[in-house]
């Protein structure tokens, strides 16, 4: 929880630094990047969290995996982390960092899990109901899941629309299961 924390408050001062600089995007870009390899690779993850490799070492290893492919002020600021001991929070800063762009942007995250993928009109016409529900803009998530049978299940933050078959099922079951005109001895 505390580590939670202490990501939110550096991805907060990486936004207000990007806004100052006017460089949002730029720097939203390499967040990505960064969430994205830490995300992929797990052992990346264990070696900064490791108090046995030298920082400099570590220092060595994050210039040569994102060397030219982020900005300056994002190699900055991935210097301070490592200054400061939080190397082994580099994936959660900036998985904080574009939770907090998105909220900036006024950006809401939905995700659609479907039994097959959807088509485009299917994700332009759940794009546009959203955004006349007053989401703002949206960024949808595509998952397929084929044990949902068929139907939509729908995560906007903490609510959920689960429109699915196995759902539907699942209910009439339950529904089945409290039959009123048998007597249970």
């Amino acid at each position: 929880m505390r580590d939670i924390k202490v990501a939110s408050r550096y991805a907060k001062s990486l936004l207000k630094i990007a806004i100052d600089e006017n460089v949002l995007e730029e720097l939203h870009n390499d967040m990505q990047l960064v969430n994205d390899v830490c995300s992929n690779n797990h052992d990346l993850i264990l070696l900064l969290k490791s108090p046995i490799v030298k920082t400099d070492k570590k220092t060595t290893i994050l210039d040569e995996v994102f060397g030219k492919q982020i900005s300056q002020i994002s190699s900055s600021f991935i210097s301070i982390i490592l200054a400061k001991k939080r190397e082994g929070l580099l994936g959660d800063i900036a998985s904080a960092f574009i939770d907090t762009y998105k909220t900036h942007k006024n950006i809401t995250t939905a995700t659609v899990t479907t039994a097959l993928p959807l088509t485009v009109g299917q994700k332009s016409k759940i794009t546009d109901l959203l955004k006349k529900e007053g989401q703002g803009s949206v960024d949808l998530k595509e998952v397929v899941n084929t044990e949902i049978i068929g139907g939509m299940i729908l995560r906007i933050g903490d609510k959920q629309v689960d429109e699915s078959i196995k759902r539907k099922l699942t209910n009439l079951e339950m529904e089945f299961d409290e039959n009123p005109y048998i007597k249970e001895y």
